[in-house]
């Protein structure tokens, strides 16, 4: 496919994972199949604008930053995609793909780091995941868990120490659900565990609060 039905484009810092904080150009593709209770990206299951894909790749490179994350909604529920990707990639840029552990990650490119959002009982989601993924998780790629309570992390513990994540990945990601749950009480937690974890806390939502194209 040729297009992709996208939400927006837009430079902003990168708020997640172990790129936080540099300049980093976001493309917020349209739809996502799953219904997270702590989704702030509502906005995004429907409308969009359909997009040539070389159209993409030109505003992208317009904008300026080396790293570019595709994002959602659920990206993979495009199958385009994987030519966005490909293409963006191509140009020189550094490409990492936010995507749930709900639909199949071997067809993305071996040079785009995936971040990998296993979604945890508090999503109200957890019977998505899809644990055939976890084989094809490079050393380059990341495993996000958001946690809403103290339920979540110890689920989240365990799955990190059956699938030996930290072994896989170059991090594990544990984000506190923003305005659930406090993210000083899942820090006590990770060091009282000394976990081999990153926490991490959305740098975008402290800059500009909870809003869309930040």
């Amino acid at each position: 496919m040729s297009t992709l039905r996208i939400t927006e484009i837009f430079r902003s810092l990168q708020g997640e994972s172990n790129t936080v904080g540099l300049p980093t150009t976001f493309v917020r593709l349209t739809g996502c199949p799953l219904r997270c209770t702590y989704c702030d990206t509502e906005y995004a299951f429907h409308g969009g604008q359909s997009r040539e894909i070389i159209d993409v790749v030109a505003e992208v490179t317009g904008l300026g930053a080396k790293h570019v994350t595709v994002t959602g909604g659920e990206p993979l529920a495009q199958p385009g995609v994987v030519g966005l990707m490909t293409q963006l990639v191509a140009a020189g840029h550094s490409v990492a793909l936010e995507t749930s552990g709900a639909l199949d990650i071997s067809g993305v490119p071996a040079d785009v780091v995936v971040v990998l959002d296993l979604k945890t009982p508090g999503s109200g989601e957890v019977s998505k995941n899809d644990y055939r993924n976890i084989q094809y998780l490079k050393p380059i790629d990341q495993v996000k868990f958001v946690i809403c309570d103290r339920g979540d992390y110890d689920w989240a513990v365990f799955k990190t120490r059956e699938y030996a994540l930290n072994d896989r990945v170059a991090d594990v990601l544990f984000s506190p659900s923003y305005g659930e749950l406090e993210p000083g009480d899942l820090a006590a937690w990770i060091l009282d565990d000394h976990l081999p974890v990153r926490l991490q806390i959305q740098l975008h939502k402290l800059l500009w609060g909870d809003r869309p194209g930040v």
